[in-house]
């Protein structure tokens, strides 16, 4: 493969897993770093052992080794970072939200066509070999005509009024939790079904409408020590949330998102329900598939290539009885992204190598989280997608 030269813009929580994975594959490059100083960026650059560090986007996006950026920013700066990027004519990664609103993800879709710069979203859940393995399955027919789609997101690292971080401020956008993780729910139903959300009523709760804002920093997921000085915060977003789904194949479905739920620190499920069976996935247990049936006996098929469909064995990187998760579907979404950027692919004229989630996406899940908040707001009322 040709070597791509990359650069990372952004190096929180989410930055560092970017630049792991990427550099699994062998044929990437991380050669620049660019974060809110220069100071801050070259220390980032030195943790990262990536050669040269700046201040600003612009900078980095001056230099000619750059082929594609990886925009690991807060939600807010995701806009105006791709479209200063899309500009200069660089390729995009972007993490989701693709955008604050759909508004703007739609500017973002255009302008990456008309410049014709490969785009790419961060939806990594579809890369894990069992939820391939169930997306083939469901669409053979193995299961049956799929006539519900249920399940939930539960995190409980938000669970304390003491608990902080960036997503909680209003420049983060009109829904937290629903944005945040609802998103990579409502995509992978999606993606595993084959079918789009058409319809949406939803019901929002905020737990705590004052959090204690720390007066220094503390980076996402640490929990308050007891020790830290506080000052209050007004909360206008979500805690937790439950949704009702009609999809445009008929199906109907439901899911519940928290970040208050203690115990649950990733609990990513989805199942679903056919004519004939069903599928279940839970992304803390990945390499597990169940298989519900009623007149057989349920099974569980285990993570392990051979006895995948031979179509999705790719995705499965390593032999039986060793396990895969998070990390390996993350890497497996950027070795998609980079063999059709190392292969010289268009978006425009490749459009059947797209085997990654693009902008385009990200628009939808924008919409999607845009009309299930407008639900809520209205007091629990079905909203239709608007496209």
């Amino acid at each position: 493969m040709r070597k791509v030269k990359t650069a990372l813009v952004g190096a929180g929580f989410i930055g560092p897993n970017h630049v792991e994975a990427a550099r699994r594959l062998g044929f990437v490059e991380f050669v620049a770093i660019a974060d809110r100083s220069e100071e801050l960026a070259a220390a980032k650059a030195k943790s990262l052992n990536i050669p040269k560090a700046y201040g600003s986007i612009e900078a980095l996006l001056d230099d000619p080794e750059v082929e594609i950026i990886h925009n690991c920013t807060p939600n807010e700066f995701h806009f105006p970072v791709a479209m200063a990027a899309i500009e200069r004519g660089k390729h995009v990664i972007s993490d989701k939200p693709l955008a604050l609103n759909a508004a703007d993800a739609l500017k973002m879709v255009e302008a990456a066509a008309k410049k014709g710069v490969i785009n790419a979203l961060t939806f990594n859940y579809r890369f894990n070999p069992l939820i391939q393995q169930a997306r083939v399955m469901v669409s053979r027919g193995d299961i049956g005509p799929i006539h519900y789609v249920h399940g939930q997101y539960l995190q409980d690292w938000l669970l304390f009024p003491t608990d902080y971080n960036w997503r909680l401020e209003k420049e983060g956008g009109a829904s937290r939790c629903v944005a945040d993780i609802g998103s990579h729910w409502c995509d992978l139903a999606g993606y595993v079904v084959g079918s789009r959300i058409d319809q949406v009523l939803a019901d929002y709760t905020t737990v705590y409408p004052v959090r204690k804002k720390p007066k220094q920093a503390r980076i996402a997921f640490a929990q308050a020590s007891g020790a830290e000085e506080y000052v209050d915060y007004p909360i206008d977003t979500e805690d937790f949330a439950s949704v009702l789904l009609r999809f445009e194949n008929g199906a109907r479905g439901a899911f519940s998102v928290s970040q208050v739920s203690a115990g649950h620190k990733n609990g990513l499920e989805l199942e679903v329900n056919g004519g004939t069976g069903s599928l279940a996935w839970r992304q803390e247990e990945p390499n597990s598939l169940w298989i519900g049936r009623r007149t057989e006996p349920n099974a569980v098929m285990i993570k392990d290539p051979s006895l995948m469909d031979e179509s999705v064995r790719g995705y499965a990187a390593l032999p039986g009885g060793h396990g895969e998760a998070w990390a390996d579907a993350f890497r497996n979404l950027m070795r998609n992204i980079y063999t059709f950027v190392s292969n010289g692919y268009s978006m425009e004229t490749d459009r059947d190598k797209i085997n990654f989630p693009t902008f385009a996406d990200g628009l939808e899940s924008n919409r999607i989280v845009e009309a299930i908040t407008a639900s809520a707001k209205a007091g629990g009322v079905w909203k239709k997608i608007e496209r």
